[in-house]
């Protein structure tokens, strides 16, 4: 026992942690977790201050740290499991301002092996089959910052009691009681990147288990914040191992362990010496709103782009089929006239609107257009735009083109040019005539309200001559449409 002693006070001196580990009370203390030798896997790492860091802010990832050496939690193995008590300093650094995920739970457990154990909700404990099964043997004390209703959790921010699993024997807000002259409860928030105390008793003699939570700092309270009633020799097998579990989930949080003791039988936990805890991380609020705010806005940012870019295709692509033309034939190049753009003739006659119409045919309307102003010249048009479900065909199409292209007639309208589009659109340039069509002045005496004289049998044979005179007017009359 004198050299076990003098062994503790030469580590001490060396700025080793502090722990000690004795074989009849069963008992350690780590102030710092530098060198300690903990059985840690998963996320849990130990930084170069000394923190236990569980999660480093990965998402889904779990993190486990065992104390390295079982404990003799029975005196024979058909014994009582003995009293024991625990404490640790914990702080839990979220991105968000009110939201975390998930906790830290203190553990008891026959083994250091948790490969079956999910993350997320189930805190790296346990899995969907296994949750709550007897043949867990393990005792828990989860510090819960999310709500499942499948735990039967009564908050967000809650410490309870588990045997076996996750769904909690008793469980209480997170908090503490003032005690003395002030009395009352005070509300503690887990998530509130302050520093912590927990403290966890068993009395073997009552079967009474005790849970204590208080500000890094503050007296532990004599009325404990969560109490039960469980036989743990149910529970716990005759060695076990102490430590913490914990997973995260949808959340960026950080959970880190300062400080630790665990005593065992008659003897309390050793009080951990506050002075000699690592620093937690310190993120503002600023810092973590900032945070919150690139994850959200980056996603929205950048999804919002994709839409635009997709919009801005979309609407160039349909720009561009407005405007397409079929491919020019053989038949057009030889024979073919003018070729309209088919942007030109849309501009000429504003989108075909219906005040630019002239009159319908037996199979198209015609428009009066006037090109623009950057095509060869500017002049009055019509267009005839024929109708989709004319039984005038391609073919009849082309014969018209070909012979009006070759027509040449004083007293007939010339055709200017023509346009094909994909859509199997057909359209007719003419030379626009304001004195109307030829059937009015052949029999414009016969229509009804036509104050148009018709022409005399003398005027129907110049103009089918070609002479200019055969029209009362300068202006030619244009074929009928």
């Amino acid at each position: 026992m004198f050299m076990k002693l003098i062994c503790f006070l030469l580590l001490g001196a060396v700025g080793a942690p502090e722990h000690v580990s004795a074989s009849t009370d069963d008992q350690f203390v780590y102030s710092s977790f530098a060198g300690a030798g903990l059985a840690l896997d998963g996320a849990a790492t130990v930084t170069p201050s000394g923190l236990l860091e569980l999660t480093n802010g990965s998402l889904q990832l779990k993190g486990h740290a065992f104390h390295p050496t079982p404990l003799r939690f029975r005196e024979s193995p058909n014994g009582t499991v003995r009293s024991f008590s625990a404490s640790f300093v914990f702080g839990i650094l979220s991105a968000y301002p009110d939201m975390s995920a998930h906790g830290i739970v203190f553990v008891v457990a026959p083994t250091t092996d948790c490969s079956a154990a999910l993350a997320s909700q189930y805190l790296g404990l346990v899995n969907v089959q296994n949750n709550g099964d007897e043949s867990n043997h393990i005792f828990a004390v989860e510090l819960d910052t999310l709500q499942q209703d499948e735990f039967r959790d009564i908050n967000d921010n809650h410490v309870g009691v588990d045997i076996n699993g996750l769904i909690s024997l008793e469980s209480s807000n997170a908090g503490y009681y003032l005690g003395g002259e002030k009395g009352g409860f005070e509300n503690l928030t887990l998530i509130s990147h302050e520093a912590m105390q927990a403290w966890v008793d068993y009395d073997a003699g009552n079967s009474r288990i005790n849970v204590t939570l208080a500000p890094l700092g503050v007296a532990k309270p004599a009325e404990a914040l969560v109490s039960a009633t469980y036989d743990l020799s149910s529970v716990i097998t005759s060695t076990a191992y102490v430590g913490f579990s914990l997973a995260t989930g949808s959340f960026d949080s950080r959970h880190y362990v300062l400080g630790w003791s665990f005593g065992m039988g008659s003897s309390t936990a050793p009080a951990i010496d506050i002075s000699k805890l690592p620093k937690l991380p310190r993120v503002t609020p600023a810092e973590a709103r900032s945070k919150v705010v690139l994850e959200i806005v980056l996603p929205i940012a950048s999804a919002a782009v994709v839409l635009a870019l997709g919009t801005a295709v979309v609407l160039l692509v349909r720009r561009r089929r407005r405007y397409t033309e079929e491919v020019r034939e053989d038949w057009e190049m030889e024979f073919g006239p003018h070729r309209f753009p088919y942007k030109d003739l849309h501009s000429a006659t504003q989108g075909f609107k219906s005040k630019h119409l002239l009159g319908v045919g037996g199979f198209g309307r015609v428009y009066r257009g006037v090109l623009p102003a950057d095509c060869a010249s500017t002049m009055d048009i019509a267009v005839k735009r024929v109708s989709h479900d004319s039984n005038q065909g391609v073919k009849e199409f082309i014969a018209e083109v070909v012979s009006l292209g070759r027509l040449q007639h004083p007293n007939l309208v010339r055709l200017l040019g023509y346009c094909r589009r994909q859509k199997g659109e057909l359209l007719l340039v003419y030379e626009y005539m304001p004195n109307g069509s030829l059937d009015k002045h052949l029999y414009g005496c016969h229509q009804a309200g036509s104050k148009q004289a018709a022409l005399n049998w003398a005027q129907r044979f110049q103009s089918s001559k070609g002479s200019h005179q055969a029209c009362s007017t300068s202006t030619r009359s244009g074929r009928k449409w």
